[in-house]
């Protein structure tokens, strides 16, 4: 079901036990795409739960800390490069927030997805567009899938450094271009994308 309704909140759902979902990493060039499920406290609520796009990264970690200490219950899950690779990046994020809800230590009774379509699992689901700016629990499943996909870029960071990801963290900023083009695609880029098919055609072209 799709619903678009700014006034989207928990206490529609009365007798639910209700997760919020969002997913991470579906542009960027390298790395996994992640995805995270959160079932808020209604007790213990986390203030400036917002779209994790219109937080500064300092907000984002600091309620991300908040999140994992308030919430009943929250998972974050991720899709490997070669699972992007293999399956698309849409089939991948779905998996992601598949992963995300099934990974729960309390059993959703309804999921409510950021966007507009919903992964196949056996908790009834919603897709909510635009859910991440209106719906607390997707709005802490952003911010949770954020930070864990933005630790995980400078992890790669460390690994490969002449590309430069804790800058762009992944995505085709004119920087990654030009390292990609300039060293070639790392074991974490993304092979089915249409920049790094470019450059190992040239590549390959010699």
């Amino acid at each position: 079901m799709k619903r678009d309704n700014p006034s989207l909140a928990l206490f529609d759902h009365a007798n639910e036990i209700v997760c919020g979902v969002d997913e991470a990493g579906r542009g960027p060039l390298a790395g996994a795409v992640y995805a995270a499920a959160v079932i808020l406290d209604p007790s213990r609520p986390v203030d400036g739960l917002r779209d994790s796009k219109k937080l500064s990264e300092a907000q984002r970690e600091v309620l991300a800390e908040e999140i994992k200490l308030h919430a009943l219950a929250w998972s974050i899950a991720f899709c490997t490069e070669a699972e992007i690779d293999q399956f698309n990046i849409l089939q991948a994020s779905m998996l992601a927030m598949r992963r995300a809800v099934e990974g729960l230590k309390t059993v959703p009774t309804l999921a409510l997805i950021d966007g507009n379509r919903c992964p196949v699992m056996p908790v009834r689901s919603e897709a909510i567009i635009k859910g991440d700016d209106k719906v607390p629990a997707i709005s802490a499943a952003s911010i949770l899938a954020k930070t864990a996909r933005d630790a995980s870029l400078l992890q790669l960071h460390q690994q490969y450094p002449v590309y430069g990801f804790d800058q762009h963290k992944g995505y085709p900023t004119a920087l990654h271009l030009e390292r990609l083009r300039l060293h070639g695609p790392s074991p974490v880029h993304r092979r089915s994308y249409a920049p790094v098919r470019a450059v190992l055609g040239m590549k390959a072209g010699g």
